[in-house]
């Protein structure tokens, strides 16, 4: 599976370039499914409309789609593996909104979602905020916003942790989000709402027109602007 994981979507153009490089084709020739599921943990039905219609200004159901279809992960426990796993797999990208991340990597699991990942070897998977936090290992104590989570572990598909929307004033400021790293102790980048993270066949590379911060950071400096 190639990863795109972004803080707010598909920003700007040298995110869209990525994600076509991803695809190997036009956006327009691209079959999707979207999975709302991580807003029911926090924003509930009208955020999952919302995202689902287009009706936000984070670029992700919104672009020029050969096909876009819903992937609602609550549900297919009842509908049966026989049913749905093609449709997985006949999918080109699969968008996941913003939420809580714990939440959705639950649903991820329980679902089935997390056994058939690791065979979409082409699939696209594109994050948006929580949509991308729960494909890394944790996603620190204070982004989790869901009652029953155990804790803050999430899927661990990457080996590095996201702060998404850094530079939104008056919490995600740097400062904070080098606090978040210190209790995460592990890899970790720092992105703004204009950087993505793309992983492909195990490369890591983030793409920005923003600001963004690797921890911990590696000899040669890892700040971007």
């Amino acid at each position: 599976m190639k990863l795109l994981l972004t803080s707010a979507g598909v920003t700007n153009p040298s995110i869209r370039d990525a994600l076509v490089d991803l695809l190997g084709k036009p956006i327009a020739d691209a079959n999707v499914l979207c999975i709302p599921t991580a807003t029911y943990a926090m924003g509930g039905p009208p955020s999952a409309w919302r995202f689902i219609t287009g009706q936000t200004p984070l670029p992700m159901c919104s672009l020029e789609w050969k096909s876009l279809g819903v992937l609602e992960l609550t549900a297919l426990p009842s509908v049966g593996e026989e049913k749905w796993v093609p449709w997985v797999r006949e999918a080109d990208v699969l968008l996941a909104g913003g939420g809580d991340a714990t939440y959705l990597s639950h649903w991820i699991r329980q679902s089935g979602l997390a056994n058939v990942l690791p065979s979409l070897r082409d699939t696209v998977w594109v994050g948006l905020s929580a949509g991308s936090m729960a494909l890394t290992p944790r996603i620190g104590a204070e982004f989790v916003e869901w009652p029953s989570a155990p804790d803050d572990r999430t899927l661990g598909v990457v080996d590095f942790s996201i702060f998404p929307h850094l530079g939104i004033e008056p919490d995600n400021t740097l400062a904070r989000a080098e606090r978040w790293e210190a209790e995460i102790a592990g890899p970790a980048y720092a992105i703004d709402d204009q950087t993505a993270i793309t992983v492909n066949d195990g490369t890591v590379e983030v793409i920005s027109e923003g600001q963004w911060k690797q921890f911990p950071v590696p000899t040669s400096s890892a700040d971007g602007h």
